[in-house]
């Protein structure tokens, strides 16, 4: 979605060029949560002193580490030395029974690494509804504290333990230079389905070396999401688990504040990779769709714009078939709420233009279903109503995804 600033190296879901930056360490161990038997528990502990920012799902409903995870933060003036991640299980709609639980989880990870029980920041992914099988969980911390290391395959282990309907881990790191010094950025994440703006079923961890307080990594992080994970959407779902948590634990002794507009930079490089993961691995994707809306009043009418298209079922349906039917994106963008004129739309399948002014033009449809039979598509659609636009990362919907959704619980 970016890309790479000058002076800025990148790697994206390779252990060989993991920019890991240093105050943390990782391991994961397979609890029995998920009945394959896979990793399915994973910790990150950092430094002391580790200052910490947060931005969570915008759905109503909201699991218990969600809750919990935003009490620790304010009770410790967001500061973190512990990340508890399980997959298998959402603690979500679980009541007072997943309060408890999460916060046994977070007391016995505590005791056994010595720290107050606010320090430590629970994450959970996977089915709603079901009691979490906490006494699993209990069993092995032990063995999941233990196992902490500074490592690059300590790091592949944590990405595969928070994996569900994932097919591949996702990783992304950066770092830049401050004289002698290496300043790095690491993002490990997960998600697949529910994908919609603000935020997604995503869990995002996100772990650097500069030092920063937790306003300047908030205001940061703000900027960075709605620039990526705001800007994505698979199903048009909001999940009840989303996290995306940026973590800095000084080590690197060079403060945010001198080197705001690299960090910044290389934050938004690391969100963009995790974005483009997260999309290109959407249960049952077969095509990634890149939406443009130009020449809207604002950037947020743009989206708005741009939001109604990638909901679309008949739009999406229609991409997943390679089906030029660029109508049904005029009617999405009309039912947006946005007062357009229609006749001063026009849209554009690739290089192509096939409707304007709101009307059919003649176009090469063999080329426009070519167009569309690629992993990769540019989709773009100009209202003539003003000069803002907006990008949105969305997909197709296909039988597959409804396959995967319709077997999720059983």
């Amino acid at each position: 979605m970016a890309g790479q600033a000058p002076g800025m190296s990148a790697a994206a879901g390779s252990t060989d060029s993991i920019h890991l930056p240093r105050g943390f360490s990782f391991s994961a161990v397979a609890a029995g949560i998920k009945a394959s038997g896979r990793l399915d528990l994973a910790l990150a502990e950092a430094a002391p002193v580790t200052t910490a920012a947060a931005l969570f799902t915008t759905n109503r409903v909201v699991a218990a580490p969600v809750e919990i995870g935003r009490k620790h933060l304010r009770a410790m003036g967001a500061h973190v030395r512990c990340v508890i991640v399980n997959s298998g299980n959402a603690n979500c709609a679980t009541g007072n029974a997943g309060i408890k639980d999460c916060l046994q989880v977070c007391q016995k990870v505590s005791g056994l690494l010595g720290l107050k029980t606010e320090l430590i920041f629970p994450s959970s992914t996977g089915i709603i509804g079901v009691p979490m099988p906490v006494s699993k969980i209990l069993a092995a911390l032990p063995t999941l504290v233990a196992a902490g290391e500074a490592s690059e395959h300590a790091v592949m282990q944590f990405a595969h333990a928070i994996m569900t309907t994932d097919t591949r881990p996702k990783l992304a790191s950066a770092q830049f230079h401050v004289g002698r010094m290496n300043i790095r950025i690491l993002g490990i994440a997960k998600g697949s389905g529910m994908i919609h703006p603000q935020l997604a079923t995503m869990l995002v961890y996100l772990f650097t070396d500069v030092a920063a307080t937790p306003a300047e990594l908030k205001r940061c992080l703000r900027v960075a999401c709605d620039e990526t994970f705001n800007c994505i959407s698979v199903d048009g779902d909001t999940s009840t688990n989303d996290t995306v948590l940026l973590m800095a634990s000084g080590q690197s002794e060079v403060h945010l504040g001198a080197v705001k507009n690299k960090f910044q930079a290389a934050l938004r490089q690391v969100c963009g990779s995790l974005a483009e993961q997260i999309v290109s691995d959407g249960e049952g994707v077969h095509h990634v769709i890149r939406l443009s809306v130009e020449q809207a009043r604002s950037h947020d009418e743009a989206l708005r714009l741009a939001r109604s298209v990638a909901r679309s079922l008949l739009v999406k349906t229609a991409w997943a078939g390679a089906d030029p039917n660029w109508g049904r994106i005029l009617a999405a963008i009309g039912a947006s709420g946005v007062r357009i004129d229609p006749k001063k739309v026009t849209i554009f399948i690739g290089s192509q233009l096939v409707c304007r002014g709101g009307v059919a033009c003649a176009f090469d449809e063999a080329e426009a279903h070519r167009e569309l039979m690629r992993p990769r598509c540019q989709i773009r659609a100009t209202v003539g109503r003003g000069r803002a636009s907006a990008m949105l990362l969305t997909t197709d919907l296909t039988a597959e995804y409804v396959r995967i959704n319709a077997d999720y619980s059983t």
